[in-house]
Parts: structure tokens; C-alpha cells; sequence
């Protein structure tokens, strides 16, 4: 069984459903951030001294061990010349 496979297993559980919709948001900032970085040539070396942090910040934030403050994704999007922009739908 490959990884598609059990998620999709997965989810027909509607608990698992909800908690997987709840933490969507996260994981869809963080997979943008990692596109813009690697789009952009960027190792996450470089983009934590664009925004004055380590190395191991940035690791952590993409690994998805650490859930960045409103202020940490707007520096990151300042240094990856994007804009941040909130939204409640």
C-alpha cells in the first residue's frame, strides 16, 4: 500500500476527515513557503539569513515541527518578495 492509498484510507474515517481539514491551512502555507524558496534558488540556509534567523528555524517551520507566528511568515514573505496576506472566509 503506497502513501495515497493509505491516506485516502484514512480519511473515510470522519474523525480523521475533520482533524485532517482542520490542519490544511498549515500544511498549505508551509508547502508554498517551500516552493517559493526552492523556485526562487534559495536554500533555507540563505533564506534564514535573509530574515535573520538560523537555519535550523526554517527546517523546522518546513518539516512541520513548528507552527511560524504571523510575523515570521511575513518576513519570510518580505524576503521571498511575495506578500502576506490573511484571510477569513
Amino acid at each position: 500500500m503506497n502513501h495515497e492509498e493509505v491516506k485516502y484510507k484514512l480519511l473515510q474515517c470522519p474523525d480523521v476527515r475533520e482533524e485532517f481539514d482542520k490542519l490544511k491551512p498549515i500544511y498549505d502555507i508551509k508547502r508554498e513557503l517551500i516552493k517559493f524558496r526552492i523556485e526562487q534558488g534559495l536554500s533555507q540556509k540563505e533564506l534564514a539569513e535573509k530574515i535573520g534567523t538560523k537555519q535550523s528555524a526554517i527546517s523546522r517551520l518546513e518539516s512541520g515541527e513548528y507552527n511560524p507566528s504571523i510575523e515570521l511568515l511575513s518576513k519570510i514573505a518580505h524576503a521571498l518578495g511575495k506578500e502576506l496576506q490573511v484571510k477569513f472566509n
